[in-house]
This record gives C-alpha cells, structure tokens and sequence, in this order.
C-alpha cells in the first residue's frame, strides 16, 4: 500500500467527525504552506512577484515527508486546470459559452 495516499476505507477519528459535522473543509499541509508563503510575500513584496515564488518558499518549508504528497497536489492541480480549459475550449468552439 502508498503510505501517501490516504485510504478513504480507515475508520473515522474524532477529529475526522467533528470537522465533517461543522462542514470544515480539508486543508493540507501544502495548502497551509502555500498560504503562508503568499501572505509572507505580500507584506515582503508589496511591488509584486512571480506566482512560482510562493510555490518554491511553500515547497522549501515542507518537511521531507511531506513534499512528495504536495507534488501529488500540484500535478493534480495541473492537470485539472489542463482538462478546464480544454472543456472551456471545446464549449467555444462548439458555440456555447465559454464558462461552465
């Protein structure tokens, strides 16, 4: 078994519930990283950056084992905004609008 993939068929812990009860939405640890980069470089940064800033300082504080699920995320993240586009495209060229 992937010990980085998490099995969706384990039982439920306490915590697990009370986040499903009071509808709290599942943040990883990258999604926390990514969120602290980006907030750290607005105050550092007020001129701007480049977006792959916040992704290599977020990246970089992960800890080891933590980085091969965030890279998980990302490609995942990649390839849904790939298929998006290519259904937003489609839609175009099929004459519908071009957001869903």
């Amino acid at each position: 078994m992937d010990h980085n993939v998490p099995d969706w068929f384990e039982p439920l812990t306490e915590f697990d519930v009370l986040m499903s009860q009071n509808q709290m939405p599942y943040i990883s640890l990258w999604q926390a990283a990514f969120d602290a980069a980006e907030e750290e470089l607005l105050a550092t940064w007020p001129q701007g950056f480049e977006v792959e800033k916040i992704g290599r300082l977020a990246f970089e504080r992960l800890p080891e084992g933590e980085k091969v699920k965030a890279l998980d995320e990302l490609f995942y993240a990649y390839w849904s905004g790939l298929m998006n586009d290519r259904e937003a495209l489609a839609r175009l060229a099929a004459g519908g609008e071009s957001r869903g």
